[in-house]
């Protein structure tokens, strides 16, 4: 995820301490997610940018990583959770309400959108 945005969708308006990040950290200690951050990913325009990839037992299916834009909020958040417990991209088809979040990327073309 990047570091930089995390938590600007819901800026201060988001009553959670530690806001969106803290509730990400969550999905890393219950091992739902292993969550790695990036100083930027290249979507500046966007907020709260998650890419998401499988888990190890989905990795000898074919599929790309998610990029995901807005993920922010407890219900948000616990869509998230459940898509990744149940195997996430390439293992699990993508929740209804994380599909206007999607970021469509160009293989190979890290940081322009194609839409």
């Amino acid at each position: 995820m990047c570091s930089l945005c995390a938590g600007e969708t819901l800026g201060a308006s988001d009553a959670r301490a530690g806001g969106q990040l803290a509730r990400l950290r969550e999905l890393e200690a219950d091992g739902t997610a292993r969550i790695t951050l990036a100083e930027c990913l290249d979507e500046c325009n966007r907020g709260d940018v998650i890419v998401a990839r499988s888990g190890r037992s989905a990795q000898r299916r074919p599929h790309r990583p998610v990029w995901l834009e807005r993920v922010a909020g407890d219900d948000l958040t616990g869509a998230l959770a459940a898509w990744l417990a149940h195997g996430g991209p390439g293992f699990e088809p993508l929740p209804t309400a994380l599909v206007q979040h999607v970021i469509e990327k160009t293989p190979g073309r890290t940081g322009q959108s194609s839409s």
